[in-house]
C-alpha cells in the first residue's frame, strides 16, 4: 500500500454534512489541496453541494458558486471569462457535479463547454444514481442495479460518457477513485496545468444507494477497479489512451456481492456482467497498446 503522498492546506474542513464514510468527503479533500487556494469552485445541485455547504459555514475553503443543476458547466465557463477580462487567467475554475448533473441533466452544458474548449477543471463525482433525491436510476447506473426507480432492475446499460467526451477532443479526460488516492492527485495537478476542458470521473460508492458498509466505500471502490467495472485510464486530445491500472485482478462477482443493489442476480446475470466487462477492457486495451506502438 503506497502512503498518500499530497500536501494539505486545510482547503477542506471538518463538520461538513457527508454520511459517515463517505468517500466523497475524502475524494473532495484531496482534490481541493492538490488545486490549491488559486481556485474558485462552480457546484450544481448535488450531495456535493450539500457536503461543501453555504457561507458562511461552507466546508470548502474556496469561493464557492452554487448554481443550478443544468448550468453547472456554463456557470463556470462564465466565471473563468470573468476571470480572464479582470487579468486573473491563471486562477483554476473548478466545476464540481454528480452523475445526474453529468451524465443526464447537465450534460447539454457540458458537451457546449467541451465543444469550445472552455479552459475549466469538470469534476463528476460518480455515485451511479440521484442518490440526493432518493436512489433513482440515472444513465449512469449500471444494468440490472435496484434503485428506487428501477425496483426490478435497470433494463439498460451504463452510458460511456467517456467516449463521449473523447469525440468533443478535449485535452484531457481521466478517471479517478477513492482506493488510488496517488494516482488521483497526479491527474488533478496533471489537468491543473492543461488549457482547456477537463473532465475527471472520480467513482464513489453511495453507502445507503448502493447497499454499502459504512467502513467498506473504499474497499468497494478499490474492487470496481480491480475487477475493471472502473477501470482507471486517461484520454489525451480524445485520441491517446493511457491505462492507469494495467490488470484485471478480480472476477465481478466480488465486486457486485458487496453491494445490495446487485444481490437479486442470478448467476446468469453474473455471468452476462462479466462478459461485458471483458469486453470493454479488451477494447481499451487495445486502443492504449495500439498508440503505444505508433
Amino acid at each position: 500500500m503506497d502512503m498518500i503522498n499530497y500536501c494539505d492546506d486545510g482547503l477542506f474542513s471538518s463538520g461538513h454534512v457527508a454520511c459517515g464514510g463517505c468517500v466523497e468527503a475524502l475524494a473532495l479533500r484531496v482534490i481541493l489541496n492538490t488545486l490549491g487556494p488559486d481556485t474558485i469552485g462552480v457546484v450544481s445541485p448535488s450531495c456535493t453541494a450539500v457536503i461543501c455547504g453555504g457561507h458562511p459555514m461552507s466546508s470548502v475553503k474556496i469561493p464557492l458558486f452554487h448554481t443550478t443543476i443544468e448550468s453547472a458547466a456554463a456557470s463556470a465557463c462564465g466565471v473563468k471569462r470573468a476571470l480572464v477580462a479582470k487579468g486573473k487567467p491563471d486562477t483554476t475554475v473548478l466545476c464540481l457535479a454528480g452523475d445526474g448533473g453529468t451524465y443526464d441533466i447537465g450534460f447539454q452544458a457540458l458537451s457546449s463547454v467541451c465543444e469550445r474548449n472552455e479552459d475549466i477543471l469538470y469534476i463528476c463525482f460518480d455515485n451511479e444514481g440521484y442518490m440526493n433525491t432518493g436512489g433513482q436510476k440515472s444513465s449512469s447506473t449500471p444494468i440490472n442495479a435496484i434503485t428506487g426507480s428501477t425496483p426490478g432492475g435497470k433494463t439498460t446499460r451504463k452510458k460511456n460518457l467517456i467516449e463521449i467526451l473523447a469525440a468533443h477532443r478535449i485535452p484531457y479526460i481521466a478517471t479517478a477513485s477513492p482506493s488510488d488516492l496517488n494516482d488521483m492527485a497526479a491527474k488533478v495537478e496533471k489537468a491543473k496545468g492543461i488549457r482547456g476542458t477537463k473532465v475527471i470521473i472520480v467513482l464513489i460508492p453511495c453507502l445507503p444507494g448502493w447497499g454499502v458498509a459504512d467502513d467498506s466505500a473504499v474497499k468497494t471502490a478499490r474492487l470496481a477497479v480491480e475487477a475493471g467495472v472502473f477501470p482507471l485510464f486517461e484520454v489525451i486530445d480524445g485520441l491517446i489512451y493511457k491505462m492507469s491500472s494495467s490488470d484485471k485482478t478480480r472476477p465481478v462477482d466480488a465486486y457486485l456481492q458487496q453491494q445490495k443493489r446487485f444481490r437479486h442476480l442470478k448467476p446468469e446475470d453474473i455471468a452476462g456482467f462479466q462478459t461485458d466487462i471483458d469486453q470493454e477492457w479488451e477494447r481499451l486495451e487495445l486502443r492504449a497498446s495500439d498508440q503505444e506502438t505508433l
